[in-house]
Parts: C-alpha cells; structure tokens; sequence
C-alpha cells in the first residue's frame, strides 16, 4: 500500500519519465507525443466480440505508450494521470463526433455533444476494476483516469462527469493469459449497475464507457451490456450491426448494444436501423459508445472508417 508521501513525492519530484526513463521529468516531450500526438481513430479488435460498441483509442499499446501505462496503473506513478486523462479526453472527443455525425445524418440532430452551444451531458462511466486490484495497487487507475479526462473535457466546453455506475456483481479471474473466447467468458454477465444510476443515465446526452486499454474488447463488451439493461439506454448504430443477431435485456426490452439493425420484418419498416426504432418507442434513447487510451496495435490495422 503506497503512503501519502510517496504519492506527494512522485507529484512534486518525478524521478524519471514513465515512457523512456529520462531523468527529472514525469513525461518527456517524445513520449508525451507518443501518447496524445496521434489523432484518435476508431478501433476494432481481432476477432471482434458481438456486441463490442464503438470504440475510439487514443494511441497503440507499445513502446512508450505501453510503458506508461504500465508506471501509472502498477507503479502508482500518479504524475502521469494529466497526460493520461488528456489523451483519454482526446479518444471521448472523437466518440462524441462520430455519435453526432450519427445522429445528424439519422435524424437531422442540432444539438451536439462535443462542446459548444447547446451541449448536452456526456457521462464517463469506467470500467470497474476488482476490489483486491484497487487495494494492491493503493489507488484506482481507470476512475483516476477518467476524472483526468472529464476535467480536460470541461475545460473544453464539454459538459463531462464521471459517474461509478458499474459494479462487479461476482469475482472473475485475473484476465492475463486468458485468450479473447475465455476473457469473454470469465466476464459474461460479470458486470451490472449500482442503484440509482438508471436516472443518471438516461439523463445524459451520451454515456461513454472508458478504459485505460483494450485488448479483446471483452470487458468493454461486458459493461456495454450491462449499462443496455437500463431502460432508455442503447448502443450506438454500426455495420457491424449486420453480422449479429439481436440482443435482448433482461426486461425483455429490444436494446441495441451490439449495434444491430432490424430486417424490419413484422413491422413494416424494412431496412431501418433497430437503434432507429427502440429510439422512437422509448422517445429519449441514449447512446453507449466508449473510449480508451490505448489499444492493441492490430486494432489499428483494420480500421474501415
């Protein structure tokens, strides 16, 4: 368990860069573009999990980036937080965008999350790190994170808060050295929401869920249905939508979390999008897209944006 002053030492006393090790600087400028240089770009692992929303990176998980992340998240190397949180800012920022074009081209949308006039809400909701995680490392490195980013992103004109609305509703295995088939199968049905959070939720403009990394795309898989399982909230529409199959929530309610279209079959409305359609029931649907700061190199690769 680190102590306070250990804490307070490393923000006032860097001893070297957690990217390339450069003595007497938290973060040299190289590494520093390495992390936030880059514009975000979408992202999709390989394979690509059902029901994974959209995901925005930041930067690719090697090299420098890996190494700071590493620092901060085991090493409790807290003065990385800002550039951390600034690149997470960065990824949230091109979620935002991408929803909006979304919305604007779906149904002629005026108003915008990404900053400015009539900005709506935007909820950071991280993803949940296990209680024995958060007690060995002394801190929480997602939520820290995400507070980071959420502050960046007022401070852009984003009307951005944080909000815990994940829980962990049974203990999974450490997920180091699962494949992506047993990762999505130690987090099937693993995450769920606190009380309360239902409100909070559909009061937001749009709710991204973040992370420092993804590798698989399971866990953000996971919490992207758990945050479906709230009424008047959904995932956000996508080509992928055509590969899989509905999902249903366990209200029985339609809830498009892995981005799939109708067929319109039975409904007289063949060809338009179910996000469309759940959206128009429910009056005040949300999006649930997600952010992280970093992720596998190969999900770079295959981006078809």
């Amino acid at each position: 368990m680190r102590g306070w002053w250990q804490d307070l030492t490393d923000l006032v006393l860097p001893a070297e860069c957690g990217g390339c090790g450069t003595p007497r600087v938290a973060l040299c400028a190289r590494c520093r573009a390495a992390l936030c240089g880059a514009a975000p770009r979408r992202v999709r692992p390989v394979p690509e999990p059902p029901g994974l929303p959209v995901v925005h990176a930041a930067a690719a998980y090697e090299e420098a980036v890996r190494a700071v992340l590493l620092a901060h998240k085991e090493r409790g190397a807290l003065a990385l937080v800002g550039p951390l949180g600034e690149a997470l800012a960065g990824a949230v920022r091109a979620s935002l965008a991408y929803g909006d074009e979304g919305a604007r081209g779906a149904k002629g949308a005026r108003g915008t999350t990404a900053g400015g006039a009539g900005a709506v809400p935007v909820l950071l909701v991280p993803v949940p790190s296990a209680g024995r995680a958060v007690r060995a490392r002394g801190h929480d490195p997602v939520r820290r994170i995400a507070l980071a980013a959420a502050g960046e992103l007022r401070r852009r004109g984003v009307p951005a808060r944080v909000l815990g609305a994940l829980r962990q509703r049974r203990p999974v295995a450490d997920q180091a050295g699962l494949n992506s088939r047993e990762r999505r199968a130690n987090l099937s049905g693993a995450l769920g929401t606190v009380p309360g959070a239902g409100p909070l939720l559909r009061g937001a403009g749009h709710v991204v869920v973040v992370d420092d990394l993804m590798t698989t795309g399971a866990s953000l898989t996971e919490a992207a249905r758990a945050l479906g399982g709230v009424d008047g909230v959904q995932g956000e529409g996508d080509d992928q939508a055509h590969r899989t199959g509905p999902h249903r929530a366990r209200n029985g309610a339609e809830n498009q979390i892995g981005n799939q279209p109708s067929r319109g079959e039975g409904n007289g409305t063949a060809g338009v999008p179910a996000n469309a359609l759940v959206a128009r029931a429910k009056g005040a649907a949300k999006t649930v897209s997600a952010a992280v700061v970093a992720a596998s190199p190969d999900s770079f690769k295959i981006n078809r944006n």
